[in-house]
């Protein structure tokens, strides 16, 4: 009985894995992108484990979805502090390209 649900619960598992994985190649937004990849790190410790490689597993969580992720996260927060920092900057050159008068150019010759 329980080889049944063990069974069930790894083809489950396997599942689960390849259409997150799935997922996060075909993804086009970056922070949905980031938190599958933080959330197959999860599984696939829970994998790493049922395959009885509990080592294999904690250093998974550790560093695939403990230290990665976050990072991963912080590293696109600051990607958009940045691209606002930009727009602002180029909202900035517009106004004041409009506010100087334009040159008059010489006609070619």
């Amino acid at each position: 009985m329980t080889d049944n649900i063990l069974a069930a619960f790894d083809l489950v598992l396997i599942t689960t894995l390849l259409l997150l994985a799935w997922k996060l190649l075909s993804c086009e937004d970056i922070f949905t992108a980031v938190v599958l990849f933080i959330s197959f790190g999860l599984l696939m410790a829970l994998a790493w484990v049922r395959m009885r490689a509990p080592d294999v597993a904690l250093a998974e969580a550790a560093l695939g979805a403990g230290l990665t992720g976050p990072l991963l996260l912080a590293a696109l927060r600051r990607m958009e502090r940045i691209r606002k920092y930009e727009r602002r900057l180029d909202l900035d050159e517009e106004r004041n390209d409009y506010k100087k008068p334009k040159k008059k150019q010489a006609p070619p010759l």
